[in-house]
């Protein structure tokens, strides 16, 4: 378990030495093992490093006597802080809090909490609980990650999880980037546990005499999540294909490198239609004959990074925006407007395509 960790991190780079990483904690099993499993690796990767240098090389036989000697000056190759998230929805909330308070104590980690009110963030927000609290733990994290000059957010999310994410994406309707799950890495955003399955993870705590809490409500089948979780997986694993999760992480695979090749087909498509991106993100121009003649898939992933340039995020763009603004471009007769939704305003005039904020 620890080494197919470590060969996701060195595969990766996910860690990189000199690094500050906050670790979303929860105190479930998931985000222990990563705790415990990047406590040890941190401990492994300072013995590699004194065993460099022969000053140290005569006190450290071994990790176990390098971990006890206090004259060791070696630094630390990267550190590590923890970001816990008190929801205040479960009545168990305050004992999870305190789990993780004091594990940290007893291991010398920099702890960080904070409580919100997510039933009343998701209420405000006319939004479902689960985007509530997602929102409102990251928006934690990288608060975090500011206050304390960090580099990296470690989150846990595991195999399980990725599957998981992919058959809610389906269900939905999901182009490439959907069917590519949850990503080893993104942005600042780093997952370590994401080629281990929850069965190794809890197997690693049981071993380990973690003790992690369990969520409760993990069991009740109220979010989409749960039901996919204890319902659809369990069913295709009895009755369709008992190794679902494995099937599909290697689709994941597949569809991440078609995404990541077509990605780079849209970036070079996009230096040859580009005629002025103005200064703060407020206006980008493009040419309208240049962009038509691309093929239909390089204009709709066009379209998402244009709008993802403008304004941080292409989530507010649906398929149905995307087909007005090709059919507009495609129809070019005289000075043509769009307002996909309220901030994109787009018009087409004199052989060019104006995308700008309203």
């Amino acid at each position: 378990m620890i080494d197919k960790v470590i060969k996701t991190i060195q595969k990766n780079n996910l860690i990189e030495k000199g690094d500050k990483l906050v670790l979303a904690v929860s105190g479930g099993p998931d985000s222990m093992c990563m705790l415990d499993i990047l406590q040890k690796y941190q401990k492994q990767q300072k013995f590699e490093d004194c065993q460099k240098n022969p000053e140290y090389l005569a006190s450290f036989a071994n990790l176990e006597t390098c971990q006890k000697k206090p004259e060791c000056l070696a630094s630390k190759p990267f550190e590590i802080v923890v970001a816990h998230v008190n929801h205040m929805i479960r009545e168990e909330a305050e004992q999870d809090e305190q789990y993780v308070r004091e594990y940290c104590e007893k291991n010398e980690i920099e702890f960080y909490t904070k409580s919100i009110d997510v039933q009343k963030i998701a209420h405000t927000n006319k939004i479902g609980t689960e985007e509530a609290g997602r929102l409102a733990r990251y928006e934690f994290f990288d608060e975090i990650l500011k206050k304390t000059n960090a580099t990296k957010i470690a989150i846990a999310h595991n195999k399980n999880d990725k599957v998981e994410t992919i058959l809610m994406h389906t269900l939905r309707g999901s182009g490439l980037e959907g069917l590519k799950g949850i990503e080893v890495k993104r942005d600042n955003i780093i997952r370590p546990l994401i080629d281990c399955e929850r069965a190794e993870i809890e197997n690693y705590c049981e071993e380990s005499k973690l003790n992690p809490k369990i969520d409760k409500t993990n069991f009740e089948n109220i979010y989409n999540r749960n039901k996919v979780r204890n319902i659809v997986i369990p069913y295709i694993q009895k009755e369709f294909n008992p190794n679902i999760i494995k099937t599909m992480d290697r689709l994941s695979d597949i569809v991440a490198a078609e995404d990541e090749y077509m990605e780079k087909q849209m970036l070079k498509a996009y230096q040859q239609i580009l005629i002025e991106e103005k200064q703060k993100n407020e206006e980008i121009i493009i040419d309208l004959k240049s962009f038509n003649s691309q093929e239909t898939v390089i204009k709709s992933r066009l379209i998402r990074y244009i709008i993802k340039r403008l304004f941080g995020s292409s989530a507010s763009i649906e398929k149905i925006h995307i087909e007005d603004v090709i059919k507009l471009c495609h129809n070019n007769v005289g000075n043509k407007y769009l307002t996909p939704n309220k901030n994109v305003k787009i018009l087409v005039k004199n052989h060019k395509v104006y995308f700008g904020k309203q």
